[in-house]
């Protein structure tokens, strides 16, 4: 019952956004000219929070995902600028400071790839699980002055835990921006309402949600979400 209600909102705000769009880009379709958009921006936010400590299929969580990143990232095409912001990678002296361990490790720039996998090694999982807190920072900083799609892939092992609802930040934010679409990886989630926000993150933001319970998910989760720019293929190999 939640999750239909959940659905509703997410339909009814959609359609209010989108009736309200039409209008206003009828009128300024006679009275503008269009230019090209410029390329599409890439952000990967990565959950570096202490739950990524725990194994899955005999190896840590953390490691399944940076291993898998970095057998995506040099088949990028590197004319995409793309950048890494991490959460949770470091804790804090009260809750307040561990709910802003948000930090923009790369930023978005053309054919950045090679230095977001050196970056990957530098980090350790430690803290919370503040996504909204990165996403407003994504949102608010890291694409600042650009213009054009910006495209965040989000991947975590978790709920949002600092009294804060992702669905709800984005609800508000397509009142105003359409420019940013937010695809949302789900790793090794069980909890229902967790995995009802995180969908909802996704969606109302024309994203795609993806539900990754193992590794080989995670591989083509994130394939799939990377495949608009080139098609890549990345494989974990396991240790003997």
């Amino acid at each position: 019952m939640k999750k239909c209600f959940l659905i509703f909102l997410i339909l009814s705000t959609m359609l209010s956004v989108y009736a309200e769009n039409y209008s206003i880009n009828k009128y300024n379709s006679f009275n503008s000219n269009v230019s090209l958009e410029e390329d599409e921006r890439v952000l990967f936010i990565l959950d570096f929070s202490n739950s990524m400590s725990e194994y899955l299929e005999g190896r840590r969580k953390v490691d399944l995902m940076v291993e898998t990143m970095r057998e995506i990232l040099p088949n990028l095409n590197p004319n995409i600028s793309v950048g890494l912001r991490v959460y949770g990678h470091k804790g804090g002296f009260t809750p307040i400071d561990s709910c802003r361990a948000s930090s923009l490790i790369e930023p978005v720039l053309r054919g950045n790839s090679g230095n977001i996998n050196s970056s990957l090694s530098k980090i350790s999982p430690r803290g919370m699980t503040p996504i909204t807190y990165s996403l407003k920072q994504a949102v608010k900083n890291d694409f600042l002055g650009f213009s054009g799609k910006k495209h965040i892939i989000l991947l975590t092992d978790g709920g949002e835990n600092c009294d804060e609802s992702p669905c709800k930040y984005v609800m508000e934010l397509i009142k105003v921006r359409q420019d940013v679409k937010i695809d949302v990886i789900a790793f090794n989630i069980n909890n229902s309402d967790d995995l009802a926000q995180l969908e909802c993150t996704s969606l109302v933001t024309s994203g795609k949600f993806y539900n990754a319970q193992t590794s080989a998910q995670l591989i083509k989760s994130l394939n799939n979400s990377v495949n608009s720019y080139k098609k890549v293929e990345a494989k974990i190999i396991q240790n003997p």
